[in-house]
């Protein structure tokens, strides 16, 4: 058996930068020419075991900065002008590339509007808690209020 690295997640044999056990003729021939992998040298495992601790820590990085934000968009309370009729029903609707936008220019922090659950377009006036998914699994609520234009 020879030993290989993984580069890519590989079905039903492991994840990138795993140490596996395969076959000498499958890594020469299926995983090294597909750069899924490469052979296991004490200078690869060595490589691979840094770059497994960098976006371990990339990652914990992310988390932290994601709960920051989450909190920071907990207390913010944002207001959207609108043009409305005189039953609060809106022309046009709120979406959430609106709010993405008025995100971004209330406390400066830029979200992908794709990021932003709204299950359907604002259509009326009021209060509305979005919530908005940040990295790391974080999720954090924005109360949104709908106003009519004067």
């Amino acid at each position: 058996m020879a030993q290989a690295i993984l580069l890519k997640d590989v079905e039903n044999l492991g994840s990138a930068g795993e140490a596996v056990d395969v076959s000498p003729g499958y890594l020469r021939n299926f995983l090294e020419p597909r750069r899924l992998a490469q052979a296991a040298t004490p200078g690869a495992l060595e490589q691979a075991r840094r770059q497994r601790e960098t976006t371990e820590r990339a990652a914990q990085e992310a988390a932290a900065r994601a709960g920051e934000t989450a909190s920071l968009l907990g207390k913010t309370v944002l207001t959207i002008q609108h043009r409305a009729g005189e039953d609060g029903r809106l022309y046009g609707s709120v979406t959430s590339q609106e709010i993405a936008q008025a995100i971004s220019e209330a406390r400066g922090i830029r979200i992908d509007r794709k990021r932003i659950r709204l299950d359907d377009p604002i259509r009326q006036t009021g209060t509305y808690m979005v919530e908005v998914e940040l990295g790391g699994g974080q999720k954090a609520s924005v109360k949104t209020i709908v106003a009519e234009a004067r």
